[in-house]
């Protein structure tokens, strides 16, 4: 018979999200109910390569932190153990497979599973480590909502939320100045932010990663807009959305062991916006202020449905799993699955095809 579970370990990875801490919370309480002693890894895998990364996480450790932004593990998208950046003598950067000293001190602290907090990075490490012969659950988190496998992984909500609050305050500014106003979105590779963004904030145009887009057709709505005497407009233009025949706008090239971060794509449609049709332009980028403060309810509650939902597969002693969401239930999906794969907006959706009917443009 399998051994009886007795120890847990949490850990979370990649970029903050809303939400993050409630996971922890409700983690930890389901865990304690069932009598098993409940471990913090801080910043993703950090913990288990130095001395003192990992913390107890009693009851009264998570008292009050569901409303919360953060986590109180801290978190890095820059620990991938598999590929460990590590500084040479001469300046160089090298990457090293560490997972094996993660393996060994995984087993040293007596742990008995790992549920890990993630988005696609995290989850494809999580995958490799279950690969490996570690207990691991999953649980989903990225604002940018293009987790395979589930729904909507938690702070998404937030993020929108945020975004959409801001498209909509610009329009008073935008219209009192008559002024073109581009806001630049986060999302990645995905327009799952800018899309319901734009559509909750009344854009006028939603540029996304699926659909390349054509200048010239933004400029022609604008155009549009101003022979009906509206003399101004609002673009959503997601990071990393690009022209037709152009490549998607970056801050520079990505160092070893690090994510290419995107940007410039708001900035660089607004001069193009404002060179062809003479409209004074402003760009706004929300940057990390989609992924700051505390989650909406709705993160909250799914976040904490997903923290423990994880504790009960671990209970009936199923791994190599991430808990995903299926409307009305919480269910599992296998790692492997999810790992490597990226879930975009599909173009046939109810959603888009809702853009196209209210005339909003898509750029294409």
């Amino acid at each position: 018979m399998d051994a009886e579970i007795r120890r847990i370990a949490i850990n979370t990875g990649g970029g903050d999200a809303p939400g993050l801490n409630a996971v922890i919370r409700a983690t930890v309480l389901a865990a304690r109910r069932r009598g098993w002693e409940v471990v913090g890894i801080r910043k993703g895998y950090h913990g288990l390569l130095q001395g003192d990364g990992v913390i107890p996480l009693r009851r009264a450790d998570v008292r009050g932190i569901a409303h919360q932004g953060g986590t109180i593990l801290g978190t890095t998208n820059r620990g991938n153990p598999f590929e460990w950046p590590m500084r040479e003598s001469d300046g160089s950067t090298t990457l090293y497979d560490r997972s094996g000293e993660v393996m060994e001190r995984f087993r040293n602290l007596g742990l008995d599973a790992l549920v890990a907090i993630g988005g696609d990075g995290s989850m494809k490490i999580a995958s490799r480590f279950a690969e490996l012969g570690m207990p691991v659950v999953g649980v989903p988190k990225t604002i940018d909502n293009d987790l395979e496998g589930t729904v909507t992984t938690f702070g998404f909500h937030t993020a929108v939320s945020i975004a959409s609050d801001a498209v909509g305050r610009l329009h008073s500014t935008a219209e009192a100045h008559d002024r073109v106003f581009v806001i630049e979105v986060m999302g990645r590779y995905a327009g799952w932010i800018a899309l319901h963004a734009g559509i909750a904030g009344g854009a006028d145009a939603i540029l996304i990663p699926e659909i390349p887009y054509s200048i010239e057709s933004v400029c022609e709505k604008v155009r549009q807009r101003e022979m009906r005497g509206r003399h101004f407009s609002v673009v959503v233009i997601a990071e990393g959305a690009r022209e037709s025949e152009g490549e998607i706008s970056t801050l520079g090239a990505a160092a070893p062991g690090e994510a290419v971060r995107l940007g410039g794509a708001g900035h660089k449609l607004a001069q193009e916006i404002g060179q062809r049709t003479g409209k004074e332009t402003r760009t706004v980028v929300l940057g990390h202020l989609q992924r700051a403060g505390g989650p909406v309810a709705y993160d909250r509650v799914i976040a904490q449905r997903f923290g423990a939902a994880a504790v009960k597969v671990i209970a009936r002693r199923e791994f190599s799993v991430m808990v995903a969401l299926d409307p009305p239930d919480i269910l599992t999906v296998p790692l492997s699955e999810v790992s490597g794969r990226m879930k975009c907006v599909p173009l046939d959706s109810d959603t888009v095809e809702s853009v196209r009917e209210m005339g909003i443009c898509l750029g294409d």
